[in-house]
């Protein structure tokens, strides 16, 4: 029977043995973590022969990779990773370890210098306003508040942000410079944007001639099915209308090879690229050619990165599908909670009942579980619903997953009993 559906004997009793459960498990002092996105030690071995690869140090246009030089990346690595955002070898600067890395510098050079070099800097602007779809990724709305740009949440469906709102506050209001994005099994829903939603995108028409989209495609190639989603490429779309300025899309193997010591890579218009690349060069001297390097031996092709890629879905689905399926028995009949089935990506999202998310991840880290703290998933930190939980399977191996969910469930139907229990 869905707890809704109880009548307050009935509730109460429900409540009790869920405590009851609840308890137990608190006794056993598990310590379990599903905080955040990160590859299971299972997944960094398979990258492990990257440790030997280099048996030599010059890149085919002879460059030596031990020294100074190459700005925005060796030919090797642009022509490996090209293929993975759909752009030029010109259109690409290959970075260091870190995508987030890249997406600061951006807002950073946007703010001290201006988008372009032509537009006033951001910071001689007054107020800064940011479009933040939501539930999104805390860690975009941490770099926007850090700089002090006012957030504006934009609803999500399954086809993406919601255009019109967005179509609608870019057009009006000068003020708003920005949206951050993750069009591809996004972060934490898992979905993929919509052929139209992504022609949309290419099509806005801001009152700031410096709008900027931060196109963060981390998940374009993390598949969790043979039946993958498709996300149409932004800058084939924005090229058809001579948009393509508008947009920085960023990607990195920090999910692919190693974590700390992946490499990032941003895409832009030959323009903007120019634009950056005159700022870099002030910046640093380049980056760890070396690792670009062995990237590129290690993996040999695009084709090659995207063999690496099945053997990680090998390790992640059936996580994935530990957590669904225990979600679907326990959770689903009771009407108590709403998630995501992506085909990809390292999160599944999960709505509770209003007014329960902060009450459940606080009952999962008392009994040894800890997760996304409830609210991340907004800007400020701040769910108005106070429903949104970020479930992060990828890191604990199986059996403690499945412990951890037994976890989880039991906090979900302890909180949703006490909540309805209070409106009664």
């Amino acid at each position: 029977m869905q707890l809704c559906k109880m009548n307050k004997e009935q509730l109460e009793k429900f409540r009790d043995e869920a405590k009851a459960e609840y308890e137990g498990y608190k006794a056993l002092g598990l310590k379990l973590n599903m905080a955040r996105g990160k590859p299971s030690a299972q997944q960094l071995d398979l990258t492990m022969g990257m440790m030997t690869v280099l048996n030599e140090f010059r890149s085919e246009d002879g460059t030596d990779c031990r020294n100074y030089g190459v700005l925005d990346g060796i030919v090797e690595a642009k022509k490996l990773f090209a293929p993975m955002l759909g752009v030029s070898n010109d259109e690409l600067i290959i970075g260091g370890n870190s995508s987030l890395n890249l997406m600061y510098d951006m807002i950073m050079r946007c703010y001290v210098f201006g988008v372009d070099g032509e537009q006033k800097p951001w910071k001689d602007q007054g107020k800064i306003k940011w479009l933040c779809p939501v539930p999104g990724y805390d860690r975009h709305f941490a770099i926007t508040e850090q700089f002090g740009f006012e957030m504006i949440n934009i609803p999500t469906s399954e086809s993406g942000p919601d255009m019109d709102m967005i179509e609608k506050l870019v057009s009006e209001d000068a003020s708003i410079k920005g949206i951050w994005c993750v069009p591809m099994y996004a972060n934490p829903t898992g979905i993929t944007y919509s052929d139209e939603t992504v022609r949309r995108f290419a099509v806005l028409k801001p009152a700031a001639k410096d709008f900027r989209v931060f196109w963060d495609n981390a998940y374009c190639i993390h598949h969790l099915t043979d039946t993958p989603d498709k996300l149409l490429n932004i800058f084939d779309e924005c090229k058809k209308l001579g948009s393509e300025d508008m947009v920085f899309e960023f990607a990195s193997t920090s999910k692919i090879s190693f974590a700390g010591s992946g490499v990032a890579v941003m895409a832009a218009s030959e323009k903007n690229v120019k634009y950056v690349d005159s700022i870099m060069t002030i910046q640093t001297i380049g980056y760890d050619k070396l690792n670009m390097l062995r990237h590129v031996k290690f993996f040999g092709s695009y084709e090659g990165l995207l063999e690496q890629m099945k053997k990680h879905k090998d390790i992640i689905a059936p996580k994935f599908n530990a957590v669904l399926d225990k979600l679907d028995s326990e959770i689903k009949p009771l009407g108590i909670g709403e998630y995501t089935r992506p085909n990809g990506g390292y999160f599944i999202s999960f709505n509770t009942i209003d007014g329960c998310a902060k009450k459940v991840v606080s009952l999962c880290k008392d009994a040894g579980v800890v997760m996304t703290g409830a609210g991340a998933t907004y800007p400020y930190k701040k769910d108005p619903k106070d429903s949104n939980i970020r479930i992060a399977p990828t890191l604990p191996p199986v059996s403690e997953l499945e412990q951890a969910m037994k976890i989880f469930v039991c906090a979900v139907k302890l909180a949703s009993a006490e909540k309805l229990l209070e409106k009664m």
